[in-house]
């Protein structure tokens, strides 16, 4: 369910109080933790941190208007649901999650091609969460997306 919040802290704010805590949780280890340029704000319906336009002019390529998008949090119906675009795009990184995940929870991750979902927000490994977001800068997160978006230009 998208979130018509303007602002982070509106969107915390509607939510349940044990949402409110596990969302704060979250925002806080990853505003910590994650490097220098990415931007925090509200986008498709979620709070989430991008790539702004004064980095990098172009914007994200299904919107140019909006700003490259790298990681999301939502409050959703059953869960509480972490986007990383750089798993997405990179498989190292995502073999390395998926190990340290295993190490450091004893639920089976569940998770789509960019989603990690926590049924319970006492399983959110922060820590971890804390250390995936140190994994990609600024400049090597619009280094991979742009080989990426070249690379499946070419497949078309």
């Amino acid at each position: 369910m998208q979130s018509k919040a303007t602002t982070v802290d509106a969107y915390i704010a509607e939510l349940s109080e044990e949402r409110q805590k596990a969302i704060s949780e979250l925002r806080k280890v990853i505003k910590k933790n994650l490097p220098k340029g990415f931007k925090e704000e509200m986008g498709y319906g979620m709070m989430g941190w991008s790539v702004p336009h004064s980095i990098y002019p172009a914007g994200y390529h299904c919107n140019p208007k909006d700003p490259l998008p790298f990681m999301g949090i939502a409050s959703q119906k059953n869960s509480i649901n972490l986007y990383h675009m750089g798993i997405y795009a990179d498989p190292k990184l995502l073999k390395w999650f998926q190990e340290a995940h295993a190490k450091a929870s004893p639920k089976k991750l569940d998770m789509g091609k960019s989603c990690i979902r926590y049924k319970k927000a006492e399983d959110i490994p922060y820590k971890l969460i804390g250390e995936l977001a140190t994994k990609i800068t600024v400049e090597e997160w619009i280094e991979k997306y742009e080989t990426e978006l070249k690379d499946s230009r070419k497949k078309k």
